[in-house]
């Protein structure tokens, strides 16, 4: 693989994952069950349908697992299993629009720690890309919240899934330089699968008697959402900062706005479409502040 080709993929697969991941809520809204349920069935049946891909790539590669290298996926499930844990519990508190706006501040916790935490340096242009990328979430998704500003349980909820969402991004830049994107998604999935099978149990959700649409939404979530999406964001999150790729899947909730419309009727208001422009502005100034510091070390296995 040429050089340019290895150069160029990593934003290719962020640009997959932003489209991939953007059908989440549209899959959410056609199946008839509780969010959580929803989530489990997304991340279990992608871990199936993973599992042999996953088992062939191992005795291929002869690996010899180490504890250091499991730590990272395991924190990566446990914190992806809360995330759409707590996420999707705040729906039945909240907006759709307050939810997805607050749960999508992980890029303001992945600055923060990397600037308080890590000492990463970040200039100014960084966050002036960051002003104008959450600026424009807020414009296209926090009308809702604007007019009715009360903060409720559901929006604290929603904003703590914002910080399960941001840790993910910082562990797993973290463990894609230990282990390859289809070992380390894996792992993340059947952890997080794990996690939200006691989330349902503890809450007493029912897990069967579905119709059968509602399954094929589960399957199209997990072959979709799960499996394209975080394939995609765990292979480019392992040559691209976390810092920077994080806020470029601020797209998600402008893409989300734009399927809406033919898939589930509802209208783009103006204040939308200048919020997604902010958006795309936004994520232009943040890579343009990370060309400098380059991505962190590839992983050769890829």
């Amino acid at each position: 693989m040429s050089p340019r080709i290895r150069k160029i993929l990593p934003y290719l697969a962020l640009v997959s994952g932003v489209i991939c991941l953007s059908f989440s809520a549209i899959f959410v809204r056609w199946a008839e069950a509780p969010g959580p349920v929803v989530s489990f069935y997304r991340i279990s049946i992608a871990t199936l349908v993973l599992a042999p891909v996953f088992w062939r790539q191992q005795r291929r590669l002869q690996r010899r697992w180490e504890a250091s290298n499991l730590v990272f996926p395991l924190l990566g499930g446990i914190l992806t299993a809360l995330d759409h844990a707590v996420w999707s519990s705040s729906l039945s508190y909240t907006t759709a629009a307050n939810a997805t706006l607050l749960g999508n501040t992980a890029p303001l916790w992945v600055a923060l720690v990397t600037w308080l935490v890590f000492g990463e340096r970040l200039s100014g242009r960084f966050w002036l890309g960051l002003i104008f990328t959450l600026g424009g979430a807020a414009t296209v998704l926090g009308s809702d919240f604007v007019r009715h500003p009360s903060f409720g349980i559901g929006d604290l909820l929603a904003m703590a899934s914002g910080f399960f969402y941001g840790g993910y991004f910082l562990v797993t830049q973290r463990g894609r330089q230990r282990l390859d994107t289809l070992s380390y998604v894996w792992l993340v999935s059947l952890v997080s699968s794990i996690g939200l099978l006691l989330v349902n149990v503890v809450l007493s959700y029912p897990l069967s008697g579905y119709p059968q649409l509602t399954w094929l939404v589960f399957l199209g979530a997990a072959l979709i959402s799960q499996i394209g999406g975080y394939l995609s964001v765990s292979y480019a999150l392992g040559h691209l900062p976390a810092s920077v790729v994080s806020p470029s899947l601020l797209g998600q909730p402008v893409l989300t706005a734009l399927l809406a419309i033919p898939l589930l009727g509802e209208g783009l208001r103006p204040e939308q479409g200048l919020g997604g422009l902010l958006v795309l502005l936004g994520v232009y100034l943040i890579h343009r502040s990370q060309g400098a510091s380059g991505p962190p070390a590839e992983n050769l296995q890829d």
